[in-house]
């Protein structure tokens, strides 16, 4: 009789915190090196960890970046997913960009991790883009269209206004450089942007009905 496989052993708590602590350590290089630039020598010093302990939990730098790029994808993703048809159209979608306007005002790495890996060819993630992230994309667009065919939102393509919504939230992450050059050091420009952001996006949405 064939032998039921067995159960892969469940992380300890000091496991699960190492391997966050590299994760963090490895968003904060690669982002600012690139993965060509990156070590796993600098990985390594950056968490505190020696290199054969770091080498335990991941074999080689690109699994290390493969779990960076998944874990980024994960948290960012999952405030999509709760989009809920249920919901009001507008109320669901004000979450959703104030969510992702946090996550690039606390987690820019992240978007510059993503963002660069994306202009070199996502060779890392592709089958993720194509594969799941389709997925999700399609679905949240068909809620997004129902609610346009029952009048409470103005028609556009739904596909296209996630990616609006990727592309200005992302920006004040990718291009933090750019926005504080132009707009100075002083002033909370996070909070400035999200209004401005909500505004031109779900103004543009909003039933003229529902304007007058």
């Amino acid at each position: 009789m064939p032998q039921d496989t067995p159960e892969p052993a469940r992380k300890t708590r000091i496991q699960a915190q190492n391997e966050e602590l590299i994760l963090d350590a490895a968003l904060e290089v690669f982002s600012a090196y690139g993965f060509r630039g990156s070590t796993v020598d600098m990985i390594a010093g950056r968490c505190g960890l020696s290199k054969p302990n770091l080498l335990y939990y991941f074999r080689r730098k690109e699994d290390i970046y493969t779990a960076v790029l998944e874990r980024t994808l994960t948290l960012w993703l999952e405030p999509l997913r709760k989009m809920d048809a249920a919901g009001d159209p507008l109320e669901e979608l004000t979450r959703y960009i104030t969510v992702k306007m946090r996550l690039s005002r606390e987690r820019p790495e992240a978007s510059r991790l993503f963002a660069n890996e994306i202009l070199h060819g996502a060779s890392a993630i592709s089958d993720f883009l194509q594969g799941p992230l389709r997925k999700l994309v399609e679905e949240k667009s068909a809620i997004i269209q129902g609610w346009m065919d029952e009048g409470r939102l103005n028609p556009v393509d739904p596909r296209h206004l996630i990616f609006a919504i990727w592309a200005t939230t992302q920006h004040y992450a990718d291009f933090d450089a750019q926005v504080r050059a132009v707009l100075g050091s002083g002033g909370d420009h996070m909070r400035e942007a999200e209004a401005a952001v909500l505004s031109l996006l779900l103004d543009g949405l909003r039933p003229r009905r529902a304007r007058e």
